[in-house]
């Protein structure tokens, strides 16, 4: 029986043209990202960008005619004509995805002899920058969790000091194991069960104060395997009672991510170094350099 051509047909990455409707390329490229170090959501999300660009600019637009004034005026569609809400955080990853996607026309596959979203901009104050701890507000918070330590209870400046050093993602935390830390360097090191993800596996070191902080924290606890044995909200509350009583509006494992990643950065962290260490994919980094180079710009030292 003829094989018969459907709606998902697409033709393989040797065979993308100029002409190639913008629906196939889509596909190709959502296979590339399948096959390379990008999590579902990541191909999810990507690929549901792009058939937004397909609704805007029509599905069997040629890729190779679509030039930087089509891509904004995508943009412009998705703000204020498309009729249904885009919230600054989709509108900046929507224009990541179409980044990507040209990038790797041009870049990856030479299918483009220029890219016309090279110079497509993210719109100014499309969303606040990430909420960061200024110096003396990271001071307070050790001194508040310090205070839990004197009157017995070591979990708060654990968490505390844990995340000021390594910027881990919450879900990382919540996977940590009592076998994930070396004592003798310190260091903790991240790991996944999944194969997919063996990728973002990394070592991270620690405070020389360390090894006597876990010790304490897990005598008190009785740790025998994981490490912060409770939901990741009820660690959010323990970080609430860290900036209660250093007078901070509020503290989280975002907040801190954050302020270790701004930390490194102004401290001068090779670029790749840092992306490495916070676990992160080089579609995901590009926007995070971005937000660090502007909070680095407000901070006045960059």
């Amino acid at each position: 029986m003829a094989h018969q051509l459907s709606l998902f047909d697409f033709r393989p990455r040797s065979e993308i043209t100029p002409g190639t409707p913008l629906a196939q390329a889509r596909e190709a490229f959502a296979e590339h990202l399948k096959a390379g170090d990008y999590s579902r959501h990541t191909v999810y999300f990507f690929t549901h960008d792009l058939r937004l660009l397909g609704q805007c600019l029509g599905e069997e637009r040629p890729v190779g005619e679509i030039g930087l004034r089509d891509l904004q005026d995508f943009v412009d569609w998705l703000r204020h004509r498309r009729g249904i809400p885009c919230t600054p955080k989709s509108l900046r990853r929507r224009i990541t995805a179409v980044k990507a996607f040209f990038r790797w026309l041009h870049e990856d596959l030479g299918v483009l002899p220029m890219n016309p979203a090279e110079r497509l901009v993210y719109p100014e104050a499309i969303e606040p920058l990430p909420e960061v701890l200024t110096p003396e507000q990271i001071q307070a918070a050790r001194e508040a969790a310090e205070g839990f330590r004197r009157e017995g209870d070591a979990r708060p400046l654990t968490l505390l000091t844990l995340m000021l050093y390594t910027g881990l993602k919450k879900s990382e935390v919540a996977a940590l194991r009592r076998d994930h830390f070396d004592l003798q360097e310190p260091a903790v090191w991240i790991r996944y069960a999944h194969p997919r993800y063996r990728h973002k596996e990394r070592k991270l070191p620690l405070p020389p104060e360390w090894p006597e902080l876990f010790r304490e924290y897990m005598g008190q606890y009785g740790i025998e395997d994981r490490v912060f044995p409770w939901t990741p909200r009820n660690l959010e509350y323990v970080l609430e009672d860290v900036a209660r009583r250093a007078g901070l509006d509020h503290l989280s494992f975002e907040i801190l991510r954050w302020t270790c990643a701004l930390q490194d950065f102004l401290q001068g962290m090779d670029p790749e170094s840092l992306r490495r260490k916070l676990g992160l994919s080089e579609i995901q980094w590009r926007d995070v350099f971005r937000r660090l180079q502007a909070l680095a710009r407000r901070s006045g030292t960059r």
